[in-house]
């Protein structure tokens, strides 16, 4: 596995950066020639009745916020350097333009049943390659992708996430794993049972209480320490063009370890690309598929830009007082808070880190749920999403005792394996993508054409 994901680890940047390049100069990056009508399309009044807009967006958030803003950094600044953190900004950038082209495809080729809207990546593959007269191939790759985004849901998205809760809380408080994974099971029975809405409804409130705190204790280490933060960005900017790292393999550029763990654990913190967001997006209460589009591209800049240069900055500011936990990425996040703002800030970061993590876990129920659904073709669901989410709930509460190498090492196979059958579909669909966004009011909320 570990040659695997060596591959695929630089591979993945390669296609993420072209990918992204080539869908936002189709879509003339509009969001940064624009950016205040932009911003104007997101405001609008939602329609009544359903999933609104922004709590598909909560949902969405609360699936990606959490280890990849936390120890995803952690781990990517341990493993590839200060220099890291540039490669998730480009990667955060050129993702942009991907998580909106597969939010508008998910909303267009979605699906309803009884009046609820559902869908996801696997249902605009199979519709791409029916539409090439390929039905069968497009089933096959289609059901390929539902299946490996079950295993990543259940590694990443419920393993990962509830070992580091369990640990935050162990660390932060004493308290016993298995507790923490016996209550995030409890709570999936409950929200997973009762499908996206109950699961956005807990998200709406959780997700822009926790981020709203998460940044202000942020800012305020940073103003405190203030003086260091030039020397930080400093760091960053002369690591990531290091001519030894960049150089010095074969592939150079391409394989170095700033740019592998930079843009692995930029596709881990916003998943854009990879084909697990238009589960949330495709059943918002909306029929304009490019506004809603207009919400992934918020996502990416908030999660990646925003949320994972604090925590980045943070740790830097910090790292002499805490390089010795490069092992352990939670621990390490937490001390780079405690070392400065003492117990309180440590308390908070243990509760906050554990409860992104855990409303991770419920939305990635819902994740599993869609991708059996579309695995089973409509087939006795109500058994087998019983099932599913049985099987899942039972993960949370042995996951939260073991340790989170073996699922890293699972987490960067299928994340790898996703995006690259996913972003080759979505570049193939980008007339499509661009047609809607020119058919919508994105489009009309400008004199000018995108």
């Amino acid at each position: 596995m570990e040659k695997i994901n060596a591959l695929l680890g630089s591979l993945t940047p390669i296609l993420l950066i072209f990918s992204g390049l080539f869908l936002s100069a189709r879509l003339g990056v509009f969001w940064l020639r624009h950016p205040v009508k932009t911003l104007r399309s997101i405001l609008k009044k939602p329609k009544a009745g359903g999933v609104s807009p922004f709590r598909a967006v909560t949902l969405a958030l609360s699936g990606t916020l959490g280890v990849g803003n936390i120890a995803g950094v952690a781990g990517a600044i341990s493993l590839g350097g200060f220099g890291a953190v540039f490669w998730m900004w480009v990667s955060a950038l050129c993702a942009m333009a991907l998580k909106y082209g597969e939010i508008v495809l998910a909303v267009a080729h979605r699906r309803r049943e009884r009046g609820a809207p559902y869908g996801g990546a696997p249902y605009y593959i199979r519709d791409f390659f029916s539409s090439k007269n390929l039905p069968r191939l497009g089933m096959a790759l289609a059901a390929f992708f539902a299946a490996v985004c079950a295993v990543e849901v259940l590694s990443t998205g419920c393993g990962i996430q509830i070992s580091a809760a369990a640990e935050a809380l162990e660390s932060g408080f004493g308290m016993p794993r298995i507790a923490v994974g016996i209550f995030a099971a409890l709570l999936t029975l409950y929200a997973a049972g009762g499908g996206i809405d109950t699961v956005s409804r807990l998200t709406v409130v959780a997700i822009p209480v926790l981020s709203v705190g998460y940044i202000l204790i942020s800012a305020l280490l940073l103003i405190i320490k203030g003086s260091a933060v030039p020397t930080a960005f400093a760091a960053i900017f002369s690591d990531a063009f290091d001519m030894k790292s960049l150089f010095g393999g074969a592939f150079g550029f391409l394989s170095c370890r700033a740019v592998r763990f930079g843009a692995m654990r930029g596709l881990l913190s916003n998943e854009a690309g990879c084909g697990t967001a238009p589960f949330a997006h495709a059943g918002a209460n909306t029929d304009d598929p490019a506004e809603q589009g207009i919400w992934g591209l918020f996502e990416v800049f908030f999660d990646t830009v925003v949320l994972c240069t604090v925590t980045a900055l943070v740790i830097i500011v910090s790292y002499g007082e805490v390089a010795q936990y490069a092992g352990e990425p939670i621990k390490m996040a937490i001390k780079a808070y405690a070392c400065v703002l003492g117990r309180p800030a440590e308390i908070f970061l243990s509760v906050a880190v554990a409860a992104f993590g855990i409303a991770t876990v419920v939305c990635c129920a819902h994740y599993g749920r869609e991708c059996v659904r579309f695995l089973l073709n409509g087939r006795r669901g109500t058994l087998f999403f019983g099932a599913w989410i049985a099987i899942y709930s039972a993960f949370a509460a042995v996951g939260a005792t073991l340790e989170m190498q073996g699922l890293w090492a699972v987490s960067d196979l299928t994340l790898g394996l996703m995006t690259l059958i996913n972003l080759p579909i979505l570049c193939a669909l980008s007339g499509e993508v661009v047609l809607l966004t020119r058919k919508s009011s994105v489009k009309n909320s400008s004199s000018k054409k995108y």
